[in-house]
């Protein structure tokens, strides 16, 4: 099952602030077109990106999808190619096991920089990046792997 969802209240004035109207208002990602490859995620917030400045930017939104299956953040083409902003890692994945983790609850963030020469100005209700869900194979020979999740963005890459 794909489906995403908001992230608690509790989380959401954890991450971003502490304003239910804020909360209620925001949309969950949806496809614009019939054959749209991608769901267009809004900004809940306004911002500006100043030329060179880097951003990070909650999403308020928590992904769940079938275990051998990701979620591929990537950059509005409109984006890219009329302001040349980015995201920094140019593609965010989230796994499966992203989802409720006991970190953040698998709160989805996106950092964007600005490679433009003027600020790149945002509007709550904005659209600013797209997510595009795929299957992925492992290799025939892998050992079991027992690691479970246990935290947030990197948590895959550290001691707990």
């Amino acid at each position: 099952m794909r489906k995403f969802e908001k992230i608690s209240f509790y989380q959401f004035k954890k991450d971003v602030e502490d304003n239910k109207i804020l909360y209620d208002e925001y949309n969950l990602p949806k496809r614009s077109t019939k054959y749209s490859a991608g769901y267009d995620f809004e900004s809940i917030i306004d911002f500006t990106l100043k030329p060179g400045e880097i951003k990070k930017i909650p999403l308020g939104i928590k992904i769940a999808m079938n275990p051998d299956e990701m979620l591929m953040l990537v950059n509005r083409s409109s984006i890219g190619f009329k302001y040349n902003v980015r995201l920094t890692n140019q593609i965010g994945i989230f796994e499966s096991d992203y989802y409720n983790n006991k970190a953040n609850e698998g709160h989805a963030w996106l950092s964007l920089q600005n490679h433009g020469q003027k600020n790149f100005v945002i509007k709550k209700g904005d659209k600013i990046c797209q997510g595009i869900f795929t299957k992925f194979l492992t290799v025939d020979q892998e050992e079991e792997i027992n690691e479970i999740r246990q935290g947030g963005i990197g948590s895959t890459n550290r001691e707990e």
